[in-house]
This record gives structure tokens, sequence and C-alpha cells, in this order.
């Protein structure tokens, strides 16, 4: 049913506000990509089954004559805490269940739903035995402020009706009706919103040159590529919340004069193209997208573009020009895209998060927005925690939050090994926090602390590593990824990120001298300074950061001929330790090149001009007499 004006939509939100209130209880089910792929559906389709068995009214979305006793049962958006999935929250007491199977399902029926009792066993406990119900009340929970992940987890992510239920669409009305473009404008500038895709270019600014271009056209582009490797807080609003992606997008088309928009993502993401077209299909229906939404006048067209999944498609031009069906390649600046941007038209383009964070801005203004966050880097940032840490996931904090929170309070500490460094802002990011020393730790997350030690958020990928980690391999690592990832267009990125992957490899093969690092060097800030794009510029960053924290790694690579973590297998020798060995023969028998001899009962010895580094004498050995030097 179409929503005409905005008296029906706050009438509409009333109704469909009861409807969530009439249902007695409400399962979430956690249908984030992470959670699939745990069974979470299975799960879901288990839960449905039980409760038709058990003669319970299953709502599987609102209704507009709610049953008092209903049971609402929901495919929700991540809930975060992804080490744990599969996850399951049950409303209104706030419970949540981790680690989740189908044979579970029978128990939580009975238990949680019929007879109001929580199940120890499948709600989180710490290290030290402490068990937590609610889901706020888990320290991976409590440490965190949501603003662009607000309602991702707690509503029905399939549901427009559930988005309005919580507020949803009411920005966009505001908009409309209450302010006008410039104030729309001012208010985010007001609020000091910097772009949460990479450098973080002020958004009113952006908005403001694009309000002031004289076209009858202007383009609104949703950069929902992501292709930052261990990066998904994007894909998760998308799957998660796609109406708040809208919302911001149509707020950002009213506030420039821009009737057409574009929303970017990559076909590797299936779950949230197919969210952001339902949800567009919804809105539609509603009247809430197209044609004279809310009968105001305002037309917004909004359609998807799928991409294939290059990684320099995440810089600005490139996306544009993959947009228009052209190879994705950037362009030289100027004209810049806020003049001449898809299809030769000002082009309004931020990334997923930096929409998210427009709605609430509307609603609840610049002022309220500042009191996150320090100066000059106000609200939060959504990040995904992955690597050697204890607790995985999707996490958002205020802006300015440490380090040392992030990963010893949020995240639960470092697993498998001592802290070391950590990987920020993808393959154009730094490796940063060389010491678990107080300078280092706490280091604040915001754009002009990094940019400070040479760091930068980037999309927001935070790779933890412990002490096992050899920098100078997480720096090929990254080069291997970025040479791969070159467009081809620019001299600088194409041949010289494939020089200094050959540096690397060489160093980290054994075959490294200080030339090497001194032509590393030159190649970053050659690299750096003749680059054509923002990706091609940053590329080398990896390498410069861990020169500059972890040189000494570098010089035992190339002087020693030493990997000081062990994990650079060319400058590993493995080694019979003769006080441990007791001559039984077995890594001998094991060993696939015939490089181990020696006697029974006698110290056996490594050929080490014919080992081969496959490790299998040291698996198989019963004494651990094998050694690693």
């Amino acid at each position: 049913m179409r929503i005409d004006t905005r008296q029906e939509l706050e009438a509409k939100r009333a109704e469909y506000a009861a409807s969530l209130k009439t249902q007695k209880k409400q399962i979430l089910i956690c249908a984030g990509t992470g959670c699939v792929a745990g069974g979470s559906l299975k799960i879901y389709a288990r839960l449905q089954e039980i409760l038709k068995e058990r003669g319970l009214k299953c709502s599987l979305r609102l209704e507009k004559e709610p049953h008092d006793e209903s049971v609402g049962l929901k495919k929700s958006g991540c809930h975060g805490f992804c080490e744990m999935g599969p996850l399951l929250r049950i409303e209104p007491a706030g419970i949540l269940y981790i680690k989740v199977k189908v044979e579970d399902c029978e128990e939580i029926i009975e238990e949680s739903i019929i007879n109001d009792r929580v199940i120890d066993r499948l709600v989180y406990h710490d290290q030290a035995g402490t068990s937590y119900e609610k889901q706020e009340e888990i320290p991976f929970y409590k440490q965190q402020t949501r603003v662009a992940l607000e309602e991702c987890g707690h509503i029905n992510a399939e549901s427009i009706d559930e988005y309005i239920a919580v507020g949803g669409y009411s920005a966009v009305a505001k908009a409309l009706f209450d302010m006008t473009p410039q104030q729309i404008v001012d208010e985010v500038t007001e609020a000091s919103l910097r772009g949460r895709g990479g450098g973080g270019f002020p958004t009113g600014r952006k908005w403001a040159q694009v309000l002031a271009q004289d076209s009858k056209v202007k383009y609104v582009v949703c950069n929902g590529d992501e292709g930052d490797p261990g990066a998904f807080m994007d894909r998760s609003m998308m799957e998660g919340d796609p109406h708040r992606v809208i919302e911001g997008m149509v707020i950002a088309g009213i506030a420039t004069g821009a009737r057409y928009g574009y929303i970017y993502v990559r076909a590797e993401y299936p779950l949230a193209v197919e969210r952001l077209q339902t949800a567009i299909d919804k809105a539609e229906e509603k009247g809430l997208l197209g044609k004279n939404i809310l009968s105001s006048g305002f037309d917004f067209e909004l359609k998807i573009s799928q991409g294939a999944g290059a990684f320099v498609c995440g810089e600005g031009s490139a996306l544009t020009a993959s947009i228009e069906g052209n190879r994705g390649m950037p362009r030289v600046k100027p004209p810049r895209t806020v003049e001449k941007g898809l299809f030769e038209k000002p082009t309004v383009l931020n990334n997923v998060e930096t929409y998210c964070n427009v709605p609430p801005i509307i609603n609840k203004g610049a002022a309220w927005y500042k009191t996150i966050g320090p100066e000059n880097n106000h609200g939060t940032k959504a990040f995904a925690l992955t690597g050697n840490v204890m607790n995985t996931g999707l996490i958002e904090v205020p802006m300015g939050t440490t380090l040392r929170e992030v990963v010893f309070n949020i995240g639960g500490g470092v697993k498998g090994g001592e802290f070391k460094a950590i990987q920020i802002g993808g393959p154009s990011g730094g490796c940063l926090c060389i010491n678990p020393t107080e300078d280092h730790l706490d280091l604040h997350l915001d754009f002009d602390s990094l940019k400070k030690v040479g760091a930068m958020i980037g999309s927001g990928g935070l790779v933890v590593m412990n002490d096992k980690s050899c920098m100078v391999e997480v720096a090929r690592f990254f080069m291997n990824f970025t040479q791969n990832e070159s467009c081809g267009k620019c001299i600088p990125c194409r041949e010289g990120t494939k020089r200094m992957l050959e540096l690397l490899t060489d160093i980290c093969e054994g075959r490294g001298t200080m030339e090497h690092i001194t032509l590393l060097e030159e190649l970053a800030e050659t690299i750096s300074e003749t680059a054509l794009c923002g990706l091609g510029k940053t590329a080398a960053s990896p390498v410069v950061s861990t020169l500059k924290y972890f040189r000494d790694e570098y010089i035992s690579h190339v002087v020693d001929k030493k990997c000081p973590s062990g994990q650079c297998k060319a400058l590993v020798s493995l080694q019979i330790d003769p006080e441990l060995c007791k001559g039984c023969s077995k890594c001998s028998r094991l060993c696939p090149v015939g490089a181990i001899s020696g006697e029974i009962k006698k110290p056996f010895t490594i050929d080490t001009t014919k080992c081969i580094k496959c490790g299998a004498c040291k698996e198989g050995c019963p004494f651990h007499a094998v050694k690693e030097v």
C-alpha cells in the first residue's frame, strides 16, 4: 500500500510499532553472511517447524491484525559477534544465545519461549566462567556505541514495516518538509561527518559542491564495493539494514538536487544485492522511493550496479566508469567527481557507512552527533576486527577509541601469542603498534591521529597480529594483493608494485641484500608521488610502515638470513637436538627426500643441502627433537 503523505507515514509507523509490541516474544536469527554460512537459515526453518508443531502462533512479518500471543520469528542482520555464531537473540528480554545448532531449537522453544527460562549452556561465558545472559552486558558489546549499526541485528532485515516502526524514513520526511537543501547540507557540515570509506573527506563539503553545480541532472552514488581483505562492515550494513542505506541516499538527493542514484555492490555479495533489491522494491511500493515521494514533488530513482570485484573500483572515478559500462580504471583529476562524475554529471559519492550516519544526524541534529568522538573526528566508526584476537567480529566504537580498548577489552585480548602489530586500513593502510607500549596501544583510532603515524582508517579493517607474525611477509602479502589488483593504467603502480613485490619475495626467500631495502624505500617514495589514483599512491603504505617500525626484521632477513618469527620457510633450518633424539629413526622414514640419516639408538642428523623444509620430521618426532633454527 502506497504512503502518500507525511501524516500517512506517521500513522503507519504507529500501526507497525503497535504490531511489534503485540508479539509476545521475538526470535531474531542472525542472517548475516557469516551466520548463514554456519547454518542459521536451517535453524530458522527448524524453529518455524517446532512452533507450528506446538500450535504456537508464529509471525514471520508484521500483521495488520496481530495476535497477542504470537511469536515473531525473524531473519535479522549481523549481530556482530561473528566468533560466536550462529547467534540468536530473544526479545524483549535481550537474551543472546551463541553457537546455536539445529538440535538446540527444541530446547530453545520449550525453555525460553514457553517457560521463560534461560539456557545457561547457550549464553556467553568469559574465560573466568562468568555467564552473560543479556547481549548488551557482554564485554564485546558493552563498550560499543552503535549509530550506523543501531538497528542491525535488532529488526527483520527484510521488512520495511519494521524499519518504519523503529523510526525509518522519518529523516526523509523531515528533510523534505522541514528543511531546505542548504539547511540539510549545513546540518551535515556542522556535524563534521567525514567519509567513512577512506581518507575522511568532509561529507558536508562534498554535498555543498554538488549542490552548487548548475546542472539539471545530478547523481548520488553509494560505494558498496569494499575490496579490502578482511573487511565486511559495508556488507553487513547492506545485508542487515538496507533501508538505512537507502534513506541516507535519498536525503543526499534532496540536499543536492540529485534525482538518480546507484548503489555499486560487488557481485561476490549476493545476499547484500538480494536484500538491497528487496528493500528498493518495497520502498517503491510504499511510495518512499521513485516518483513524488510523500507527495512532495521530489523524485528519486535508485538502481543497483554490480561490480566484478576489482579492488581499483573502490576508487571514485574507476567506480563511476564501471557503472557506465566501461572498464573500471581511474582518470586524471581535475575535474573532480563532484563536478563531472557519473555520466559526466555532478555526483555525490560516499560509502555505505557514511550514508547510514545521515538519518540520525537529520533526526537528532548535529549537536547530538558532536557529543560522540573528539574534535573534527565526531561520530563512530565500524571496524571488522579479525586476525589473532579472541573475539573477532563487527564492532562500532566512538571515534578516538584507543587500540588498547579495541584489542583487549572488546576483542578479549590476543590469541596464540603476545601482541605485536595491527594492520589498519587494508592494503592502503599501515602496520601499527609495533610493541605493546603505552605510546602504541593508546593510539586513538580517528582520522587525524592515524595520519600522524603514517596510517589511515580506510574502510575499517583491523587485523590483529601476534608475535609469531613475520612483518616482512605481511608486507609481501599486501603488496602481492595490490600488484594483482592494479588496473595497469599508470606505470608507477603497474611496474612499481611489481618490482616491489619481487624485492620483498627475494628478501623472504633468502636472496635479499641491504640494497633491496634501499630500493624498496626509493620505489615507495616514487610510487606515492607519481601514481595516478589514491589507491596507487597508498599502495606502498604497508611496506613503508613495516620498514619504519620493523626494520630490524628486514635486516635479520637480509644480513643474518633468518626470519625471527620462523614464518619464511626459505630462511628456516631444521636441526635435530642430539640431547633429545632417541635414535628411533622415525624422522628418517618420514623424510620424503632422504635428507635424514643415522644409526638406531644414536642421534640422527639432517643434511641441510637436501632438506626441503617440509616439516614432516618435526611433526612426526615423538620426542620433539627436531627444532627450527
